[in-house]
């Protein structure tokens, strides 16, 4: 059985990778992440705030969202000592990981716009590793910026990072945009290689015993697979890039539907923070299981068969399926 699957140029003996997450926070996390069967690590992402001085972030903060000078934002920016490592301990342990495994090893850099973090791109391709993931996660909050606005910031961070860096780059989009597709199109055209669909947003709550904003974390489920899947779909090969799904991926059925939908990798966290990081070898078995009992040799033969350019009903991932939805679950009625 072949299982082997290209991302980003780079050939990975199954489409499983383990995307970044807690995991990947030291050297021998990432070694059980291989041991485990992980084609891939995602390390742990490098976070902006990590890499700019702390009032010169905050200053652009205030700039970004009208907030006057008040001084209360200050509450909601880590210090650098909030951080797990420094800037310069992320790119050793990124080193060392090189050196001390044989799979390849993805950095990540978690932005908000085009700033002096621009150099720690370079430095995490020359600390070896053999591609970066942008994650651009950015909140347009100010009531006069435009779609255009928030979406030309993708375009513009990837031009900015392809000036500096020669590995492979994907970008790790947000399902909260305008239009997707044309953002999806305009990355392809200006020579991303590779989309990961999507970026989770963590969405703050209200502790109404102490009236505050509080951060939330919940770890993802397969029901949060559709929207990728959905988009995923409509873009495979109508942008000439690699495609990844990272968000609903926990079990052999969600690596299938993720494959047949376009996408040429795919990338867990919650399962294995879950379940362990024993679970890729419990998935890659029911994969090939399933593959056996269906006749399929590799996945290669897999990988868009059911996407909206060949399932017999495109609009099945349009509206239609919206209309379909509503009208035939009796659990709903009708609308």
């Amino acid at each position: 059985m072949n299982l082997t699957t290209n991302y980003l140029g780079l050939t990975l003996k199954h489409p499983i990778v383990a995307s970044a997450s807690p995991l990947s926070h030291t050297l021998d996390g990432i070694k059980k992440l291989e041991d485990a069967g992980a084609a891939a690590v995602v390390m742990y992402s490098l976070f902006e705030e990590q890499t700019s001085q702390r009032l010169k972030l905050v200053e652009k903060y205030r700039l970004d969202y009208d907030i006057g000078e008040s001084t209360e934002v200050l509450r909601y920016f880590p210090n650098i000592n909030d951080y797990n490592v420094t800037p310069e301990e992320y790119l050793e342990q990124l080193r060392r990981a090189k050196e001390a495994t044989h799979i390849p090893i993805i950095g990540s850099l978690n932005v908000t716009s085009v700033s002096d973090w621009l150099d720690y791109a370079h430095s995490i391709e020359q600390a070896g590793a053999d591609a970066l993931e942008l994650n651009v996660y950015y909140v347009p909050a100010k009531t006069r910026l435009t779609s255009t606005q928030v979406e030309q910031r993708f375009v513009d961070v990837l031009q900015a990072v392809k000036q500096r860096v020669h590995i492979p780059i994907a970008m790790k989009l947000t399902p909260f945009l305008s239009s997707p597709a044309d953002v999806a199109r305009q990355l392809a055209e200006k020579g991303v290689d590779g989309l990961v669909l999507f970026n989770r947003f963590y969405q703050p709550d209200i502790d109404l015993g102490t009236m505050t904003v509080v951060p939330r974390i919940s770890l993802s489920t397969s029901d949060e697979l559709r929207l990728p899947l959905r988009w995923t779909a409509i873009l495979y090969n109508h942008v000439r890039t690699s495609l990844a799904i990272s968000t609903g991926i926990h079990t052999h059925t969600d690596v299938l539907k993720a494959l047949m939908a376009g996408a040429q990798t795919t990338m867990m966290a919650s399962a294995l923070l879950q379940y362990g990081v024993e679970h890729i070898q419990n998935v890659l078995h029911d994969l090939g299981l399933w593959l056996d009992e269906h006749g399929y040799e590799n996945i290669s033969s897999l990988i868009g068969r059911m996407s909206e350019m060949d399932v017999a009903v495109p609009e099945a991932f349009e509206r239609g399926s919206y209309i379909k939805a509503i009208s035939t679950d009796s659990r709903l009625g009708y609308f």
